[in-house]
């Protein structure tokens, strides 16, 4: 593989990881496995309890759901559903369930086949390299063994099926297969996205917070 395999340079935490530390899941990058954590295959209960997180529980997903829809709205996306908030309010609906349905797809094709949901932040410490890491496990992703390699095939397959679905109700008769292949290439991009700033999350919420502390006021 012409990226190589993804880092797994520095050992992890001897301890055994509680279940909560394998079932983290950010409101802008989605589900993680620190560094320091052992990543270990996820039983079925603890796949099912992610997916409820990912999909429906966290915060975070309806306010990237209510970013979309403003986005469609002010680009005027699927113009039959009109201006306005019964406008926005479609358009709402319909970037939720489009969601819904890539999560549960992505979800339920991982678990049949036994592959990793989660991104494993690098266990290296330079910049380049976890780059790297993060732009090739958007493209693979590990078997139920935590080693081998597999296509990351899901993702892409739930983006399809989200995006084709949702043309059965959006106005102008918009062909699925266009839309979906729309959705498919998109993911490359936002999958690349969210894995850079979930690798890197850390360190930019450290220099966040740094800055914020050298600008408060001194009483």
């Amino acid at each position: 593989m012409a990226l190589g395999k993804p880092c797994t340079a520095q050992p992890v935490s001897t301890d055994l990881p509680s279940s909560d530390k394998q079932l983290n899941v950010n409101w802008l990058y989605g589900s993680y496995v620190p560094r320091t954590v052992e990543l270990r295959p996820l039983s079925p209960d603890e796949r099912f309890k992610l997916y409820i997180r990912q999909t429906y529980t966290t915060p975070g997903i309806y306010i990237k759901t209510t970013l979309f829809a403003l986005h469609d709205q002010i680009t005027d996306s699927n113009p039959g559903w009109g201006d306005g908030l019964e406008g926005f309010a479609k358009r709402l609906g319909d970037r939720q369930i489009q969601f819904v349905i890539q999560n549960s797809v992505t979800s339920a094709g991982n678990f049949a086949l036994g592959w990793e949901p989660r991104y494993d932040r690098c266990r290296c410490d330079r910049f380049w390299p976890r780059t790297r890491h993060a732009m090739l496990r958007n493209f693979v992703t590990y078997d139920r063994t935590e080693k081998s390699l597999r296509p990351q095939l899901m993702p892409y397959l739930g983006a399809f099926a989200g995006a084709a679905i949702a043309t059965t109700w959006q106005p102008g008769n918009p062909t699925w297969q266009v839309r979906g292949y729309q959705a498919a290439i998109t993911q490359v991009f936002v999958g690349v996205g969210i894995n850079w700033l979930g690798e890197f999350a850390p360190e930019i919420v450290r220099v966040v917070r740094r800055k914020k502390s050298a600008q408060a006021p001194v009483p």
